[in-house]
């Protein structure tokens, strides 16, 4: 990890409260990231609120596990500076000039309108923004503080353009809140000073009871950074049961330090335990604000395989894009989104609505479920390989090959074309043959493979029935 990438994440590790806070107890599977890149800290463990909240969960969720593919929004007066979100404290910035930029953010009318209309375009199916990040700077017209976007440069309630124009191109809205204000007078001293505690408590309710009060329904509710105080003392459960007596139907993460409805993994996908939500939130680049010297973009291919990987464990993938001050979207987010979107046009069905895959590792392929049919996202085309000239293993090219897939397979088409695909399958492995020579589809060719059972992929179920021969050449 590069010195800029994830300010946020070291600081959720430094204090406790990174998104895997509410993993349940069990251990959770590491989908993509070694052991010692992972984040899991202590819970608080579920309450009376928690459990009314579980009662319901199905049926709010339902939309969400369909879903799959999410856009967060990171935009504030940090975009003016544009050198990440976390510049006012990474630089030091002293408040008195930090504030002077709500007077100079002055977005174009309705930006969010092309947000949404990108997000329909890369195949997202809902959207989460920014109301208040850690600056404290609030998006709509709250009646709490005048640091605010109606009262200050923009001169409007930029939350409502948002909720409009997510709900105008049929996408879900959601609602990103960080608990952690650096602006606040009480934002620190609640820590040690009662009083403040609870000045600062109230400020926040109040605040959350007016986002879930003024737009309608809102579908997500996305709490972040709980420092400094315990979910005791943000009076947590009565956050979510105000949340919940204004929003029935919404869904509220982890993050203040309730186990909510679903577990966020920050920059890396770690699946929670089966059963348990979880969604993975990660940039484009090193910067969830924008940033106009983080040139480390995503390649369409990379947030393909991500978007599978979190499929495969059952999660969603919430990627960010940070626009520029005025709101518009940089070229780089907008032609890697349009990207992903073409192949989600052809290949959704690979992604939207898959379920939990039981499937070992495969460096050339990726993996998703529906039922019992399996679709093989092939990253790595195999085209011609001169092992095929000795092995017959390899005839007729081109093969794809899974070892150790169970069950039986019945059928199995390109998805791209619908063209079918020949096969045989032993004990050890499906191979799929006569494949055309160069890749049908880009930057993944998947192929749909309908099984007469749950498709399980294990290599560790396959090693011990290798027949063994001799030591030395046994051909």
């Amino acid at each position: 990890m590069n010195a800029i990438e994830n300010s946020r994440r070291i600081f959720l590790k430094q204090f406790g409260v990174a998104g895997a806070a509410a993993l349940a107890t069990a251990s959770a599977e590491s989908l993509a990231l070694p052991p010692s890149a992972q984040t899991v800290t202590s819970q608080t463990a579920p309450t009376a609120a928690d459990m009314k909240q579980a009662q319901t969960r199905d049926a709010r969720m339902a939309w969400w596990h369909e879903a799959k593919f999410g856009m967060f929004i990171h935009w504030g007066l940090y975009s003016i500076i544009g050198q990440h979100e976390w510049a006012r404290e990474n630089e030091g910035v002293p408040w008195l000039q930090y504030e002077l930029l709500a007077k100079h953010f002055h977005p174009r009318p309705n930006a969010a309108r092309e947000w949404a209309r990108l997000a329909k375009r890369a195949g997202q199916k809902y959207m989460v923004m920014t109301t208040k990040h850690h600056e404290g700077f609030c998006h709509w017209d709250t009646q709490l503080t005048d640091y605010n976007a109606m009262d200050q440069g923009p001169g409007r309630d930029l939350v409502r353009e948002f909720v409009e124009a997510a709900r105008a191109e049929g996408l879900r809205v959601g609602f990103y809140y960080s608990l952690m204000d650096w602006h606040h007078p009480d934002g620190a001293a609640c820590k040690t000073d009662e009083a403040a505690r609870r000045r600062f408590v109230d400020y926040t309710h109040g605040l959350i009871r007016e986002l879930m009060t003024n737009y309608g329904k809102i579908d997500i509710l996305w709490y972040d950074v709980a420092w400094p105080l315990t979910a005791e003392q943000w009076e947590s459960e009565r956050m979510n049961e105000m949340v919940f007596s204004l929003q029935p139907g919404i869904i509220v993460n982890n993050r203040n330090l309730l186990p909510g409805d679903f577990s966020t993994p920050e920059q890396h996908i770690q699946a929670s335990e089966a059963g348990r939500a979880w969604e993975t939130c990660m940039t484009l680049n090193d910067s969830w604000g924008f940033n106009r010297g983080d040139d480390a973009w995503k390649t369409p291919e990379t947030i393909v395989d991500n978007l599978a990987t979190c499929a495969r464990g059952g999660g969603n993938y919430l990627l960010n894009i940070g626009p520029e001050p005025d709101g518009s979207i940089p070229s780089e987010t907008v032609e890697r989104l349009e990207a992903v979107g073409k192949w989600l046009d052809t290949n959704g069905k690979a992604i939207y609505g898959t379920e939990r895959c039981d499937a070992s590792w495969n460096v050339n392929a990726n993996y998703t479920r529906r039922g019992n049919t399996l679709y093989i996202h092939q990253h790595y085309w195999p085209s011609h390989t001169p092992a095929a000239e000795w092995l017959d293993f390899y005839k007729p090219e081109v093969v794809v090959a899974i070892g150790g897939l169970k069950p039986k397979v019945l059928s199995a088409r390109l998805l791209k074309t619908g063209q079918k695909v020949d096969f045989t399958q032993d004990e050890f492995a499906l191979r799929l043959t006569g494949l055309p020579l160069t890749a049908p589809d880009e930057p993944a060719s998947v192929i749909e493979v309908e099984c007469d059972g749950e498709p399980v992929i294990s290599h560790d179920a396959e090693r011990p029935l290798w027949p063994r021969y001799k030591v030395g050449m046994s051909v």
